[in-house]
């Protein structure tokens, strides 16, 4: 898993890098929690996320926002971090020109940065939000949600109680167009204490729904262009 520094808007800018065996494979973006909090790049969760896409074939980072680790800059309350977030999927689209889509994933802070960045990348295919924290962030800007994705919550979350998030998946279900997994898992915490390993079987779930969708989807419009 190689060190790779890139030039972000704020200075150069920490990540961790695996490059997929199979060519021209999809990307994904990891996003880590709350800077101000002790959020990095090796947040559990995070890295467990990470290591999902990696698993699953992808070409996958994480990185440390402005200020955190080895990045250069200062924390900038969310709109210097979404400009850093942009700038990883550039460098991983400038190394890989022809892959087909992208995923998003983040963590608490991570996942209100990440549904940010679906509203500015079309080629975003598909997210997972970890505990977004709704009560703390307005989520409004998701009118309307590009994609489709998955949100996990801890059940016993004292830091963004379920209420706050089952409400924001009720908003985006209400739009038209898109599916919202919403998975709960009632005794986990905010940091999933001894239920990681659950929540990382909801995104390989999810995740295995979507590709046999997908597949359907493609099937369909095979037999609709012989059909023609």
């Amino acid at each position: 898993m190689p060190e790779i520094i890139f030039n972000g808007p704020a200075g150069r800018l920490e990540a961790r890098y695996t490059h997929s065996k199979t060519p021209n494979a999809p990307l994904a973006l990891m996003l880590h929690p709350h800077p101000e909090h002790g959020g990095t790049m090796n947040n559990k969760i995070t890295y467990m996320m990470f290591q999902a896409f990696v698993d699953r074939g992808f070409s996958v980072m994480r990185f440390n926002s402005r200020g955190v680790g080895r990045s250069q800059g200062m924390f900038d309350r969310g709109e210097g971090e979404l400009s850093d977030a942009a700038c990883a999927l550039d460098w991983m689209q400038d190394l890989n020109p022809n892959a087909p889509y992208t995923w998003i994933g983040g963590f608490q802070f991570g996942a209100w940065i990440g549904m940010q960045l679906l509203m500015r990348r079309p080629e975003i295919a598909g997210f997972i939000s970890v505990a977004p924290p709704a009560n703390l962030y307005d989520f409004s800007f998701l009118a309307p949600c590009p994609s489709s994705g998955l949100i996990v919550q801890g059940g016993k979350d004292d830091v963004v109680p379920e209420p706050s998030v089952l409400d924001l998946v009720e908003k985006l279900r209400a739009q038209k167009g898109i599916a919202i997994d919403y998975r709960i898992l009632p005794q986990a915490n905010h940091f999933f204490h001894d239920h990681i390993d659950s929540m990382i079987a909801c995104m390989h779930d999810h995740m295995n729904n979507a590709e046999q969708g997908g597949r359907e989807i493609a099937a369909d419009k095979k037999q609709l262009k012989k059909a023609a």
